[in-house]
């Protein structure tokens, strides 16, 4: 696989630039516009999730969705502030059907998120935090680069190839589509509890 180890812009800025400008999978032909991660540049904390929904195209920023209200509600209650963290998304176009005008989210595959992978590992260059936190099995693709359960991983702490520390946990558009609120309740209890784990390990 490529590396872009000697291709690293010189700010997140620069970055963002780059990103509006990639054609190395075809999503970039259908969505509104590229979504870059967002927050601190020397965040210790990364959070990665999958890609861009409809709101986050139209935007151009990670999270700003119902599961990004969500997500921000779980950060706040677990004694996080957003802008002291850096997030962003595994792929950073929208991939979707149309259903007739709406726009209906679509995994991404395999290839998209390993061409994608580069500007995520500049993301990580760029940032270099403490701590990832992949929200969901895309992201614990792309940043293992392989396919593994969400189950075998979840809440302890794991280590990737360069030694940076990765907690995995669901993405929050999990805890959405649960009908029963009683499950969604507990889920998003243990969802915080995540973070909470999160914020320790990165302290």
């Amino acid at each position: 696989m490529e590396t872009p180890a000697d291709a690293v812009p010189e700010d997140l800025s620069a970055l963002a630039e780059a990103e509006a400008a990639c054609t190395r999978c075809p999503l970039y032909k259908h969505a509104t516009q590229v979504v870059p991660g967002e927050g601190a540049r020397a965040a210790r904390i990364m959070f990665v999730g999958e890609q861009p929904g409809d709101r986050e195209d139209q935007a151009g920023r990670p999270f700003v969705g119902p599961a990004g209200m969500l997500f921000d509600r779980a950060l706040q209650d677990a004694g996080l502030e957003r802008t002291d963290t850096f997030v962003t998304n595994a792929v950073k176009h929208f991939k979707f059907q149309l259903r007739g005008k709406r726009r209906l989210h679509s995994k991404p595959n395999g290839y998209e998120i390993e061409r994608c992978s580069w500007w995520l590992e500049l993301e990580r260059k760029l940032v270099q935090p403490r701590l990832i936190v992949a929200l969901g099995a895309t992201a614990v693709r792309s940043l293992f680069g392989r396919t593994l359960t969400i189950k075998s991983l979840r809440g302890e702490l794991q280590k990737l190839e360069d030694g940076t520390a990765l907690l995995v946990t669901v993405h929050p558009s999990a805890l959405l589509r649960m009908r029963d609120e009683a499950a969604r309740e507990a889920a998003y209890e243990g969802f915080v509890g995540d973070l909470r784990k999160a914020k320790e390990a990165a302290s």
